[in-house]
């Protein structure tokens, strides 16, 4: 009735019967008050985006926390030219007689469209989220540069059940009872869990290392006869470049279940080698050979002597027993530090006359 009544003011006023024409159960005047209303409500949501936005996000530069500049450009990420022209549209609808169904349809492509700049809405907090902690590890860890591929997964992780939220939300405004679907869900989850509970496991375990953290990008580890530096962490696998410069996969779940030496952890390498001297070797050559090492030892940079033992009777040699220190924890450092010490006890030893044994058998014959 009052829509009527608009309708004739106008034509009243206007003097035009045009506006009394009409066309699809509406006259040219509901028509015309209908897109009226659409130019007002998108002019309105338009002056919010480029006015009042505007003056916030100048607002917020001004104070010293970020929250509301994350605010901001969350509620700008949504006002987008789609979003608020079919608002615009669909409240400009409202005032024309359309059948049912459109109006119908319209509500349920406003519950889509709804739904998708409400899941960018609170994707924009944990997109900041991800980026603060990832900002905070490194700034922690000063120049190491971190495996951020757990938080940048958990970030993922809570998009994904923020999809299936907005996917059961869109039904039940679509009418359909969530309930029974839920059930179903849960019920076919299991299933699932059962049928892929290696790969789950897998999964599972890439969070144990990303979280408990015994290895990262870049460290060089050990796992039974295999070594290598780890290259990536994955979901389900970690990728080593092994020493002989083939890439090795491992599945997430051998890594934690099994024992892994981190040599990038090291910061002191203790190291261990034995050597032998004939028995023909005089006791006071055999005294000297523990201060001969040891300052062999010293004498190297990075070195530093644990102790030299002359150990035990060997079947076919005297041997002796050193353990050392090394403050590297580079592999190639530790092997030219050996090196080095094996070429200058070779020195002493053909200096002092000392003889290196070699496996030897002494057969006695008895008549």
């Amino acid at each position: 009735m009052a829509l009527n009544l608009m309708v004739l003011d106008l034509a009243e006023i206007t003097g035009m019967q045009f506006f009394n024409y009409t066309f699809w159960n509406n006259t040219m005047g509901n028509y015309t008050f209908a897109f009226i209303i659409f130019l007002v409500v998108l002019a309105v949501l338009r002056i919010f985006k480029y006015v009042i936005i505007k003056r916030l996000k100048k607002l917020v530069k001004k104070t010293k926390t970020d929250i509301d500049d994350l605010v901001v450009e969350a509620i700008e990420n949504v006002f987008k030219p789609p979003f608020y022209s079919f608002v615009s549209f669909y409240v400009a609808i409202r005032w024309i007689v359309v059948p049912e169904e459109v109006h119908l349809y319209l509500y349920y492509i406003l519950v889509f469209v709804g739904t998708y700049y409400g899941f960018k809405f609170v994707s924009t907090f944990i997109d900041y989220g991800t980026k603060k902690i990832i900002e905070k590890q490194e700034k922690e860890e000063g120049k190491k540069k971190l495996d951020t591929s757990a938080i940048k997964m958990m970030s993922s992780l809570i998009k994904g059940i923020l999809v299936i939220l907005a996917f059961l939300l869109i039904l039940s405004n679509l009418g359909y009872n969530i309930n029974s679907l839920i059930a179903g869900l849960g019920i076919g989850g299991i299933a699932i869990a059962f049928a892929l509970q290696n790969i789950l496991s897998d999964i599972f375990a890439s969070f144990s290392l990303h979280f408990d953290s015994p290895l990262s990008t870049g460290d060089f580890i050990v796992i039974g006869e295999d070594a290598g530096t780890v290259k990536k962490i994955g979901i389900q696998s970690t990728r080593i470049t092994t020493l002989q410069g083939e890439e090795l996969v491992v599945s997430n779940r051998e890594l934690v279940s099994t024992r892994v030496h981190n040599y990038k952890k090291m910061r002191r390498r203790r190291t261990k080698f034995e050597f032998g001297v004939i028995y023909g070797t005089p006791s006071r050559k055999l005294e000297k050979i523990p201060k001969m090492v040891a300052d062999i030892i010293n004498g190297i940079k990075l070195a530093e002597t644990d102790r030299v033992h002359f150990r035990e009777f060997g079947d076919s040699s005297l041997k002796f027993e050193v353990v050392y220190y090394i403050n590297s924890k580079d592999y190639k450092t530790y092997m030219d530090i050996q090196q080095e010490i094996n070429f200058e006890i070779k020195k002493k030893f053909e200096k002092e006359k000392i003889e290196m044994a070699f496996p030897t058998r002494t057969i006695f014959l008895e008549k």
